[in-house]
């Protein structure tokens, strides 16, 4: 058998694809502005902070009186101008407020959910509520009822209506957005079947959205809880907040606002032991 001396090999080519260069794109733009002016406000604030600082402040007593007053709130907690019975009953009406807008709000957005739901309701409509519920969300809480306070005066009436005002944006958005998230199909399929839209959002739209509804409902109770105690010291609404205003601003007492904290973070806990329930509830 004769062997060839040399074997010829035929190189195979690689198929080589496209070489594309990838040009500045505008989220690169977009993060190079938000570098810029992360360093511009840093700036500012390190040149205006001393400003701010008065020209007798001592770093090192402000820190241990700071301590001190941690140490009495926390570890020395009693109560001098009031009684506890009557601290329970502030913090029920804190409670009560935040239940009560809480329920309203919630019980609006529904209804303003559904007129803003791509799938529901047309485009106008849609782009019309959600503009002006996102201008209502970006005022805060507290600025919305010291806005009422001039029309009604300082109290729970003024804390009511801006507490409500906002969580109606707040849950319009949030509940807008669960309803989105529906399969479209459903819908073109019970639309096909010539059912109408009120049947559509009894059947399908409901149904689908219990689990997200009880889960933000129940946020933003967490949230109104938060407000009221807020409003109850800047608005005059009462409640446990108008008690720690009394307790640190006028009779300087941070025995009796320990107490106040104490309750507070109780009830927080409560609500953090719901929250798990309601979780695992929906879930399942």
């Amino acid at each position: 058998m004769i062997k060839p001396e040399n074997q010829i090999s035929i190189p195979t080519q690689v198929p080589v694809g496209p070489k594309f260069s990838i040009p500045l794109r505008f989220r690169d733009r977009r993060r190079l502005t938000i570098l810029l002016t992360i360093i511009v406000l840093t700036y500012l604030t390190i040149i205006t902070l001393p400003t701010m600082v008065p020209n007798q402040f001592k770093l090192g007593a402000a820190l241990m009186s700071f301590a001190e007053n941690i140490k009495i709130m926390f570890l020395q907690p009693h109560l001098a101008n009031t009684t506890f019975v009557a601290l329970l009953a502030a913090l029920g009406q804190s409670i009560l407020l935040a239940f009560l807008t809480t329920l309203i709000g919630s019980m609006l957005a529904f209804f303003f959910a559904l007129a803003s739901t791509r799938r529901l309701a047309p485009t106008w409509l849609v782009l019309g509520i959600q503009s002006v519920m996102a201008v209502i969300r970006a005022i805060p809480t507290v600025l919305w009822v010291l806005i009422y306070s001039v029309v009604f005066g300082l109290g729970a009436n003024a804390a009511v209506i801006g507490i409500t005002f906002h969580s109606v944006a707040y849950l319009t958005k949030v509940y807008a957005d669960s309803m989105d998230e529906l399969s479209p199909e459903i819908i073109e399929t019970m639309q096909a079947m010539g059912l109408k839209k009120s049947a559509i959002i009894r059947q399908a739209v409901i149904p689908y959205m219990i689990p997200s509804y009880l889960s933000w409902t129940f946020i933003r109770f967490e949230i109104n809880f938060a407000d009221a105690i807020a409003v109850g010291a800047a608005a005059g609404a009462g409640g446990i907040g108008y008690q720690l205003f009394m307790s640190s601003s006028f009779y300087f007492n941070f025995h009796e606002v320990g107490v106040m904290v104490y309750l507070i973070l109780a009830f927080a806990l409560v609500l953090e032991i719901i929250s798990y329930r309601l979780r695992t509830l929906t879930h399942q």
